[in-house]
């Protein structure tokens, strides 16, 4: 039996609870979570060294006074763009640095590794023509085994690169995925693995498998660490929270993703929640109650 835990990914504090005392209370306290998924949305590694000490120290002090745990760290979503597959060499020269630097910052925190939403995302132009697709995937792959070279001279255990819905994003289908894990890994220091989401699938594949969560934790939970858990609908609509109105039209049961992850083989998992709440009303008012109502839930099946 998998040894699973549930944690939350910090995305759902960006710009409403940005404060470390905050958050940490908001996480460890209200809802009895002892592990986070950090996302540089609330520590974006452009800030000068002297401001990011600062709150990298305040971080540390709040997780422990409510005991929580940087368990790994992510980009976020105001950072989603597109990193080590951008169209600008310089540019992504740039992020390549950014990257290590947010490594070095997740390190501090604790963080047993890192990773992003995507593996690397092209821009349309990029995309459709098949010479520069195939030079930028050569120089992001070649990339992300440096930054593995990298996160093993920091002490990192692995890297993470998340699965996506398009193949512009790449890694957006079973087979797609399998694909670029292997070349990524083919010279990689430490294991770079997964973070599954089961909320994400190619709705445009002939494969039905490929909008499938259940078919993708099967396939995959055994190299992902982390697993993203939201309410999820057969037409990928979601990132909703675990209440009983997204319950009784969602596709996600916990009895169903920790069956799928025993048969996986899977040894350790830590799902993590991670919610999209727009700033609008009523939702604005929700945030906290569908946060805990979402832990209720999910505790009812994991305890860790």
């Amino acid at each position: 039996m998998a040894d699973l835990k549930l944690g939350i990914n910090t995305g759902f504090a960006t710009n409403r609870f940005p404060e470390p005392e905050v958050w940490t209370r908001i996480v460890g306290e209200i809802l009895g979570l002892h592990y986070v998924q950090f996302v540089a949305d609330l520590l974006n590694p452009w800030l000068p060294w002297k401001i990011l000490k600062e709150e990298v120290k305040k971080i540390k002090f709040y997780c422990k006074k409510y005991d929580v745990k940087v368990d790994t760290t992510f980009f976020g979503a105001f950072t989603r763009a597109n990193h080590l597959f951008h169209p600008n060499y310089k540019i992504r020269k740039l992020w390549f640095e950014w990257i290590k630097k947010f490594f070095i910052i997740s390190k501090e925190l604790g963080a047993r590794g890192s990773g992003t939403g995507s593996f690397g995302i092209f821009s349309v132009t990029d995309f459709y023509n098949k010479k520069q697709r195939e030079l930028i995937l050569k120089e992001g792959i070649e990339s992300w085994q440096k930054l593995s070279q990298f996160g093993k001279k920091i002490g990192f255990e692995f890297l993470i690169f998340e699965p996506m819905s398009i193949p512009r994003e790449n890694a957006n289908t079973i087979e797609e995925t399998k694909k670029l894990f292997k070349k990524a890994n083919k010279n990689a220091a430490i294991p770079i693995l997964l973070c599954l989401d089961v909320d994400h699938g190619d709705l445009q594949s002939r494969n039905p498998n490929d909008t499938n969560p259940y078919a993708w934790l099967k396939e995959f939970a055994m190299i992902s660490p982390v697993i993203h858990i939201k309410q999820s609908t057969k037409d990928k609509s979601g990132h909703w929270p675990f209440t009983s109105e997204y319950n009784r039209k969602g596709i996600i049961h916990p009895l169903k993703v920790i069956r799928a992850i025993k048969e996986s083989g899977a040894k350790e998992v830590v799902l993590t929640f991670e919610f999209s709440f727009r700033e609008r009303y009523p939702e604005e008012y929700r945030v906290l109650d569908s946060l805990k109502e979402s832990v209720k839930y999910w505790q009812k099946y994991v305890k860790g």
